[in-house]
């Protein structure tokens, strides 16, 4: 064995021999107890904020809902509306455009949205929209990300529109 190996194991051996770190059973368990402890306190940590922050349920009883499902889509494709929704960020302006199967702008009875983020209801508004040149127009401000609107109309024969719309706020 040449001299410089010779050496580095001799010193590796003596540094082995004189070192005080041991692992023991208690340090194992130690570790072991503080490793899980920390994996459970973030799951916890992350179910209490889902749980907070869920906004509720869509409808109170899914199978009566869905009862009168099929009439409604069909009287609201009968409507043969279409909803284009834009956002304007520098004039804080949401911009709804209704139009009927021929093109033109569709009368409207009555109008609610509800615009807020997808995973929490504290950021929810409803905004006072006024038509101007067949577009409802309300003034909104919208920080940048991820919004849902969910919008419900009434034709004047009193047939429903709902539609729910993801928009993308971009500076």
């Amino acid at each position: 064995m040449p001299i410089t190996t010779r050496f580095l194991t001799e010193k590796v051996n003596k540094v082995a021999e004189t070192s005080e770190f041991r692992i023991t059973g208690r340090k194992v368990l130690v570790f072991t107890v503080t490793a899980f402890s920390v994996i459970i306190a973030v799951n916890v940590l992350m179910a209490y904020q889902a749980v907070k922050t869920f906004p509720g349920l869509e409808v109170s009883n899914s199978y009566v809902a869905s009862q009168t499902f099929d009439v409604e889509r069909s009287a609201q494709q009968a409507l043969g509306w279409t909803l284009v929704p834009e956002y304007d960020a520098t004039a804080k302006e949401l911009r709804l455009a209704f139009t009927d199967k021929a093109g033109y702008p569709a009368e409207l009875s009555n109008l609610d949205v509800l615009v807020g983020r997808t995973t929490e209801a504290r950021q929810d508004v409803r905004p006072e929209f006024v038509r101007e040149s067949g577009v409802f127009v309300a003034k909104v401000e919208l920080p940048m990300g991820r919004w849902m609107m969910q919008v419900e109309a009434l034709a004047p024969d009193g047939t429903a529109f709902r539609q729910r719309i993801n928009l993308t706020v971009r500076n």
